[in-house]
This record gives C-alpha cells, sequence and structure tokens, in this order.
C-alpha cells in the first residue's frame, strides 16, 4: 500500500523571506538564481516534501545555541518543536514542519546560505 501523500503550503514568514532572498540576488548582480531557486522549488522541494515529508534533518537535532534562539523555541506550544524540520536544498536552507493529522508540510522560512553577511559597516552603519 502506498504511502499518502502530504500537502506543501506556503507560509506568510516563508513568502517574505522569498522576497529578501530576491532582493538579497538582485544586489548581488545575480537575479537569474532567483528564478532558479522557483523552479527548485516547484521541481524538486514540493515533489520530495509531498512524497517524503521526514525527507529533511529534524531541527532539534542539532538546537540552537543563542539565548534568542533557545527563548522563541521555549515559546511554541508543547511537542512543537518536534515537528520542526531542516531540508537543504542548493545554497537553500528551508525549515519546515510536518502535521502528520492534516497530511500537510508547511514552508515556515528559507535562508541563503549566504545571507547573513560579514559586510559589518552596512549592517551596523
Amino acid at each position: 500500500m502506498a504511502e499518502p501523500l502530504y500537502r506543501v503550503e506556503l507560509t506568510a514568514s516563508f513568502l517574505e523571506r522569498l522576497a529578501s532572498i530576491q532582493t538579497f540576488l538582485e544586489e548581488a548582480d545575480a537575479a537569474f538564481a532567483y528564478d532558479d531557486l522557483l523552479a527548485g522549488l516547484r521541481g524538486t522541494v514540493v515533489p520530495n516534501l509531498t512524497r517524503f515529508p521526514f525527507i529533511g534533518n529534524r531541527y532539534l537535532d542539532q538546537p540552537p545555541q543563542s539565548a534568542e534562539a533557545l527563548t522563541q523555541l521555549a515559546q511554541l506550544p508543547p511537542g512543537t518543536a518536534d515537528a520542526l524540520r531542516v531540508y537543504l536544498h542548493s545554497d537553500y536552507l528551508i525549515l519546515y514542519a510536518v502535521d502528520v493529522v492534516k497530511l500537510t508540510a508547511y514552508l515556515l522560512s528559507i535562508r541563503h546560505h549566504r545571507q547573513l553577511s560579514f559586510d559589518f559597516a552596512r549592517l551596523w552603519p
């Protein structure tokens, strides 16, 4: 018997992060990479999560170390953190949650690995 297929839903926070990645890539003269990202999401990430929602690593396998992240994690409803998973796709890290009752994977956030910069003058003028 085949495993059930999951729906994949994009949250508002995920869409906001996509917009920030688009801006980041445009500023780096790499706007073409945004089109590649969207194609990868449609052609690889969503189909993979539809069939294999637990493909990503558990988020808590490498728990956060910063006080801010630990505080935010503690504010989640009980058991919620266990549903968080991390999917690596190309140059991107995707945070998502799996709801086994609703058979849904929720894309929560995405980051390009180079978005965090050491350009301190720009970050702290």
